[in-house]
């Protein structure tokens, strides 16, 4: 009878463990494996001790058993710290196996005198082996140490709870189940039920509890299972090497990317001749050097025409706590980087549509300016063409000042002034027709009131350009409206600035503006001749314009006349 049990049991712990070999996980915890191992050698030895036909065969069957008894507890114990991520060290973990050695010693006194078993006999009743025993001070040890592994484990699962929340609270309660069928058991149904040790079931239970715990207990480390999820779902390659360099190992990604390393023995340093191998060592060579530890490498399979682009991440290669090394990730970024390309492309060409259709809105902008500076001068009794001219003029004299560099002029404020002489005369728009068209020289009364069109002129250009996002050229445009009537000796108007407070925009426009005035003919003159013009303004310089725009002035002169002389 004891035999049909007890061979029941040994195949049922062959068959769980034989579940287990096949679910095994690399990143199983070892002391699971060490339960599945057991289990069933101390069945098997239950099993051998119920064909016993002698007192030594069946102390060594019993010893066999005993396996289960001294070590069971302990990496019951264990797989509950590990689970419940306590921290333990090394040495009370050593600790603790020599405790289990040492009860497993005291097992192996049995038979030999009388300090685990005082008194111990043989004997076979119906077909069961019977071993009579009266316990002895090493087998209250042993029984002692046991509930001290069982009270431990308990308490970690208490604490536990209490205090982590990050911990598979299910998991960690079902740890406490095979313990306590064992405890239970041994101390309370062992002693009732003769003729049958009933531990094996006790053992069977926790390998059927253990194969539900390996079932789930990975899905709980994130760092093993973010790893295989990435490797296998997004192809993410692993190369490793040690602080040598020497190659460690890799993983199929690596190797389709890097195929040297198929041939590259391990522990051996890659033949850097290879234009990959050369490639991969710079990765390294540059995370040593703190100048980078992420890169963009792309690659195309033979015979593939599709191009894969991967992020390459060199990291340090860690065994538990300790840095052993370096690690090379490779993650295929294709699909990514095609979309930022794209959005890229994308960004490129809505750049272009904003600006083509700024630029359309800038030229309507300009074109109304103008058109309205036009409808002013149209009104003027000018012989036309004075926006155009002076426009140009402006142009010519700022050329010449940025060739000859004394004065510091930036691009945009080169186009801005450009931009912005067309308006100069915009406040005539207030002056009365009377006045403006006169067919003669002005009155006193009515000079004042023509003057009045510097400072009309920048309040229109203000309203105009109010909202406008370019602040720059709207002080230029106010400017050049308001002040170029200003003259360097103060004598000037609306408001008599002097010198360097009178703005280079309206000094320049000055120039330009006088000029045309000068060259052109007026209802109250003839046009003077280049000579004339030229001296005048000549004489001008210091008095009237800013002498230091003397030399671009005269470098100016010889385009101005060409210009003039084409109009």
């Amino acid at each position: 009878m004891s035999t049909i049990f007890y061979g029941i049991a040994l195949g049922i712990s062959l068959i769980c463990s034989a579940v287990y070999v096949y679910m095994w996980h690399k990143h199983f915890d070892a002391n699971f494996t060490m339960v599945f191992t057991l289990v069933p050698i101390a069945n098997l030895g239950y099993f051998l001790h119920s064909q016993s036909e002698s007192l030594g065969a069946a102390i060594n069957s019993l010893q066999i058993a005993f396996l289960g008894g001294a070590f069971l507890q302990l990496f019951l114990l264990l797989s509950i710290i590990n689970l419940c991520r306590i921290r333990m060290r090394k040495r009370l973990r050593v600790g603790l196996f020599i405790i289990s050695i040492l009860q497993y010693v005291l097992v192996l006194t049995i038979g030999k005198d009388d300090l685990f078993y005082k008194n111990l006999s043989f004997e076979i009743v119906d077909g069961n082996v019977l071993l009579n025993r009266e316990y002895g001070v090493f087998h209250t040890l042993f029984v002692a140490v046991l509930v001290a592994f069982y009270v431990t484990g308990i308490v970690v699962i208490i604490y536990t709870w209490k205090k982590k929340i990050q911990i598979p609270r299910t998991i960690v309660s079902l740890l406490a189940v095979p313990n306590t069928i064992c405890i239970i058991l041994y101390i309370f149904v062992k002693p009732i039920i003769k003729g049958v040790d009933v531990l094996p079931v006790g053992y069977i239970a926790a390998q059927i509890i253990f194969l539900m715990i390996a079932y789930r207990v990975n899905l709980y480390n994130i760092g093993d299972t973010a790893i295989d999820s990435m490797a296998k779902e997004r192809e993410v390659g692993f190369a490793s090497f040690d602080f040598k360099l020497r190659y460690l190992g890799s993983n199929s990604v690596a190797r389709e990317l890097m195929p040297f390393l198929e041939k590259v023995p391990v522990d051996s340093r890659i033949d850097s001749r290879d234009p990959k191998a050369k490639k991969l060592l710079h990765f390294i060579d540059s995370f040593m050097d703190g100048t980078g530890d992420s890169f963009v490498y792309e690659m195309r399979k033979e015979g593939d025409q599709k191009e894969k682009i991967y992020n390459v991440q060199v990291n340090h290669l860690y065994d538990g706590n300790k840095r052993r090394g370096f690690l090379v990730t490779f993650m295929d970024d294709t699909a990514n980087r095609k979309y930022i390309r794209l959005l890229d492309s994308y960004n490129e060409k809505l750049q272009e549509e904003v600006e083509e259709k700024t630029k359309h809105i800038v030229d309507m902008h300009d074109n109304l300016i103008m058109s309205l500076a036009m409808m002013v001068e149209s009104r003027d009794n000018s012989t036309g063409g004075h926006i155009k001219r002076t426009s140009a003029g402006v142009r010519i004299l700022v050329d010449e000042i940025m060739k000859e560099g004394k004065i510091s002029l930036s691009k945009k404020f080169c186009k801005d002034i450009a931009k912005a002489a067309p308006m100069h005369d915009l406040g005539k728009i207030a002056v009365d027709d009377a006045i403006l068209r006169k067919p003669g020289r002005f009155t006193d009364e009515e000079y004042e009131k023509m003057k009045e069109h510097a400072a009309e002129g920048a309040k229109v250009i203000h309203e105009i350009l109010l909202n406008t996002d370019d602040e720059e050229f709207k002080v230029v445009a106010e400017n050049v409206a308001h002040f170029h009537h200003e003259r360097w000796d103060g004598s000037g108007y609306p408001e008599g600035l002097v010198g360097e407070e009178i703005p280079i925009e309206a000094r320049i426009m000055a120039i330009a503006d006088v000029y045309d005035a000068l060259v052109s003919k007026r209802v109250y003159k003839e046009a003077f001749t280049f000579e004339k013009a030229n001296e005048i303004i000549m004489d001008g310089m210091g008095t009237h314009f800013d002498p230091a725009l003397k030399s671009a002035y005269q470098s100016a002169r010889p385009r101005l006349e060409n210009y003039y002389g084409e109009e």
